[in-house]
């Protein structure tokens, strides 16, 4: 069994619960959902959908950067909205983040998530270690 690093960095918010902003294993990196949240505040950003999907992608660049890697090496991220109205919006800003080839990615609509927040995402990204 191979060993697992966590992966913390203040470019991102703190995590809220019992879980690592992000954890290595092999030659992956595996972040926790991002919620928009603004680090150096650490208050849920109070703006429309495409400025919190905007913060979000930040923080999950940071986590990224903090593994030595980037949104560009994500192969696979999961999208969590309360309101599936709002993912044309949502995929727009994604594609200013992530370019060709474009990570696996599957958008589902929740009934709420962690402080109210109508948006989270998760990554998954090769090391290339």
């Amino acid at each position: 069994m191979s060993a697992k690093q966590t992966i913390c960095t203040q470019g991102a918010p703190a995590a809220i619960g019992p879980y690592s902003q992000a954890v290595v294993a092999g030659n992956f990196l595996f972040a926790s959902g991002q919620l928009p949240i603004d680090p150096d505040t650490g208050t849920l950003l109070d703006a429309g959908i495409e400025d919190r999907a905007r913060q979000v992608f930040r923080n999950l660049d940071a986590v990224a950067r903090a593994a030595g890697c980037s949104l560009a090496h994500a192969v696979k991220t999961t999208v969590f909205l309360t309101d599936l109205a709002d993912f044309k919006a949502v995929n727009a800003v994604y594609a200013e983040f992530f370019g060709q080839p474009h990570p696996a990615r599957s958008a589902i609509q929740v009934a709420a998530l962690p402080l109210g927040s109508n948006i989270e995402v998760e990554a998954i990204f090769t090391l290339g270690r």
